[in-house]
């Protein structure tokens, strides 16, 4: 029998990236489904824990076999404190599922994620990057359209749907808000990819690393006048159209196209240092080239995620999923 703590984000703290600061009823529906789905896996003593303030004394005392590092949020809700959780496990030298602390340090900087693909050739769009001291300055002249988004965040935080901006003017408003809504954060003025989006999921690690089924993101029952994006209000907002009109669904890739972006999400995997599972997203151009967006370290856990949805193309149960990545992680560290 396998011992395992699974550690989630705290839901007795604020949490400065989530509406009002606290989880929400959909939260707290996809963190039970996750307790059922783990309980109904045998072979597994399953603790689950949601509260920071017993985390320390808790791995200290009762010797888990492994920790399922399902805490995206980072200690007490401080993202800047996600790779502190398994920096701290490593000095225990207690074994964990996902990413280590230098790939979750590295892959949240999303401009240096994005010199990475583009020296591995894998396609990115153009791309400026802003320090939040010039952000008063006036915009660039270009590229537009284009996305304005945080450099470092999580949950499409900063990222509205007023966030695609067709011309100086509109980044100078845009910019204006981001500056009062999130001191501090340096952003990025990216190309605005206009076609499909795509998510490629993979769990496993080395030869045995898995790609699912890609994923394609149905924006076509947005109402009309609504940028088509994955915004903070598709994430947060169960009352935004964003959140109730957005709908997901295998992709439609010809044989080619899945065979090349899951070859450049599987190098960036290995490239950037993932672990156990990830997920790479990537959006087509309007000539046609799917580039990538995203690296997604610790990819969201919750039956309804797009790595779940993905791992269902595949036929594979919620519970099934969950256990994948458990196994993935004991292989790993030679506990099976």
């Amino acid at each position: 029998m396998l011992r395992i703590l699974v550690l989630t984000g705290d839901h007795h703290v604020v949490d400065p990236e989530k509406v009002d600061g606290r989880y929400n009823a959909e939260d707290l529906k996809a963190h039970g489904v996750m307790e059922q789905a783990f309980a109904s896996l045998p072979d597994l003593d399953t603790t689950v824990l949601a509260d920071h303030s017993q985390f320390f004394d808790l791995v200290r005392t009762r010797k888990f076999d492994l920790v399922v590092n399902f805490c995206d949020t980072g200690f007490c809700n401080r993202i800047l404190l996600e790779p502190h959780i398994p920096a701290y496990l490593e000095l225990l030298d207690i074994p964990y599922t996902g990413s280590p602390p230098a790939a979750l340090s590295l892959v949240y900087d999303k401009a240096i994620v994005r010199l990475v693909a583009e020296a591995m050739q894998v396609p990115v769009p153009a791309e400026l990057y802003m320090p939040y001291d010039t952000l008063s300055a006036p915009p660039p002249d270009g590229p537009y359209p284009a996305l304005i988004k945080p450099n470092r965040a999580d949950g499409s935080l900063g990222i509205t749907k007023d966030a695609v901006v067709r011309s100086p003017d509109e980044a100078r408003s845009y910019l204006d808000w981001y500056i009062k809504a999130l001191p501090g954060r340096d952003a990025l003025l990216q190309e605005y990819l206009t076609g499909t989006e795509y998510g490629v999921g993979l769990i496993g690690n080395g030869d045995d690393l898995v790609a699912l089924p890609p994923l394609e993101v149905d924006f076509s029952d947005l109402p009309e006048g609504l940028n088509p994006i994955l915004s903070y209000e598709s994430k947060a907002m169960p009352d935004s159209p964003y959140w109730t009109k957005i709908r997901f669904r295998q992709a439609e890739l010809t044989t080619d196209e899945e065979a090349e972006i899951v070859n450049h999400a599987r190098r960036l995997f290995k490239r950037l240092g993932l672990r156990d599972y990830g997920r790479f997203d990537f959006r087509r151009s309007k000539d046609n080239v799917i580039k990538l967006m995203e690296a997604n370290t610790n990819p969201a856990w919750a039956y309804d995620a797009k790595l779940a949805l993905m791992a269902g193309f595949a036929g594979m149960e919620y519970p099934q999923m969950l256990k994948c990545i458990v196994d993935a992680a004991t292989r790993r560290s030679g506990l099976s």
